[in-house]
């Protein structure tokens, strides 16, 4: 028999009532994708497995944290090291692994220019992949954006907080990200902020299930902490309509809370990570993640599932391989266990709960 592991802290809530029967919306929730190469199964070994794991899902979120190469590429906005940039086939590996929906609001998305903005666009959009958080104008960048499936519909609100370089951010006249800044007293923008808030309401009008995601810089000197002017805009986006809250930006994984019933995940770490920084650039967390497994039921997140993944850091040809390096897997064993409890850690001291049972954690409380 196996025993279950709680890890929790605050009060224990009451009781969620009996959910109405028939299957929900289910939607998985990824770390962010840095990826550069579209990596075959040959040097993936996992990658059937995690195609398998993700196809239970109606469907899948990331944030691509590329730019597609295309015909308007501009000059480079940063050195070589930190460029990130690729073919239009990766948008097809996100596609086979169940990706349905994508933010493109990071501050990435200007590594080629204006230029870069607009043929990532294209390019999604020729591959039938939504995107949400960056656009031909500040209008389309912050509006949401909506995918159908066969239990619902999903719908996304993104934005990008923290090193948006200078051109990077849309306005009524040129292209980008939606841009959230924080004002002198630390908090974010109150205009930033409505237009954030606008658009989710709008989006809880129409969808089953709202994303807002919030990819997130601005950081704090431990990049493992939350910061508490995101948690209170975090919060604020639920009030707004969000059913739950995505967060990425620092390369690990943050904790987790609970508010008004809806989950929010401040910080998902990496899903895919083909970073061209040196083995060893990164601590060996930020090569370890999770997956979240959500379901939705009358437009509420009603149950939530961490599932731990692992990546590796080195190629399959050894470190000067880069293109093979930062693929997912699933963790098992002590990793697994060891990666849930880090999580669990973070999200006691936001009064998030967990529960471990089997290598997987269950979100408390919704």
């Amino acid at each position: 028999m196996h025993r279950r592991h709680f890890l929790t802290a605050g009060l224990a809530t009451a009781a969620t009532p009996a959910l109405a029967a028939g299957p929900g919306l289910k939607l998985t929730l990824l770390g962010q994708a840095l990826i550069e190469h579209d990596v075959s199964a040959d040097f993936w070994p996992d990658r059937q497995a995690m195609a398998a794991r993700l196809a239970k899902a109606d469907a899948c979120f990331t944030n691509l944290e590329t730019v597609i190469l295309g015909p308007r590429a501009g000059a480079p906005t940063r050195e070589a090291l930190t460029l990130h940039a690729a073919g239009p086939e990766v948008i097809e590996t996100l596609k086979a692994m169940n990706v349905r929906l994508a933010a493109t609001s990071n501050n990435h998305a200007f590594d080629l220019g204006t230029g870069g903005i607009l043929d990532t666009l294209a390019a999604l959009r020729a591959a039938g992949l939504p995107s949400a958080g960056s656009g031909e104008d500040l209008a389309r960048a912050a509006a949401p954006v909506y995918r159908d499936t066969a239990h619902g519909t999903v719908a996304l609100v993104a934005c990008a907080t923290g090193k948006v370089r200078e051109g990077g951010a849309a306005t009524s006249s040129r292209p980008g990200v939606n841009e959230v800044r924080r004002d002198a007293s630390g908090q974010v923008e109150a205009a930033d902020a409505s237009r954030m808030f606008d658009a989710l309401s709008d989006a809880a009008r129409r969808a089953d299930a709202v994303i807002a995601y919030q990819h997130n810089h601005d950081w704090e000197p431990d990049m493992s902490m939350v910061p508490d002017w995101q948690r209170v805009f975090a919060r604020r986006c639920v009030e707004a309509g969000a059913g739950v809250f995505v967060g990425h930006g620092a390369p690990l994984l943050q904790g987790v809370e609970i508010h008004r019933g809806a989950p929010i995940f401040y910080g998902l770490g990496n899903f895919i990570f083909q970073t061209e920084k040196p083995p060893g650039a990164y601590p060996p967390e930020c090569w370890e993640g999770v997956l979240v497994e959500c379901e939705f039921k009358a437009r509420r997140c009603r149950s939530a599932r961490l599932v731990p993944i692992r990546l590796n850091e080195i190629g399959r040809a050894g470190p000067a391989d880069l293109a093979t390096r930062g693929m997912p897997a699933l963790a098992s064993g002590a990793q697994a266990r060891a990666i849930l409890e880090r999580v669990a850690d973070r999200s006691r001291r936001l009064g998030g709960r967990l529960r471990l049972d089997r290598g997987q954690a269950q979100l408390l409380g919704l």
